[in-house]
C-alpha cells in the first residue's frame, strides 16, 4: 500500500487521511501528476486550459 500526502483544499492542512481531521473536508493528493514527454492528451488539456482562461493563440 502506497501512502501519498494529501492536502485539504479548505483549511490547507496536510494529512494522510481521505478526509481532513480538522474541518472534515475531502482531501486531495498534494502531488502533481507525472510528466511524460509523450503525453497523448497534452494537446487537448492545453487547448481546454486556453479556452477556460480565454487565451487565444496569436497569429504572427
Amino acid at each position: 500500500m502506497r501512502f501519498r500526502i494529501r492536502k485539504c483544499p479548505k483549511c490547507g492542512r496536510y494529512t494522510l487521511k481521505e478526509t481532513c481531521p480538522i474541518c472534515g473536508e475531502k482531501t486531495k493528493v498534494a502531488h502533481p501528476p507525472r510528466f511524460s514527454p509523450e503525453d497523448p492528451y497534452g494537446e487537448y488539456r492545453r487547448k481546454l486550459k486556453r479556452e477556460l482562461l480565454g487565451i487565444g493563440r496569436r497569429s504572427e
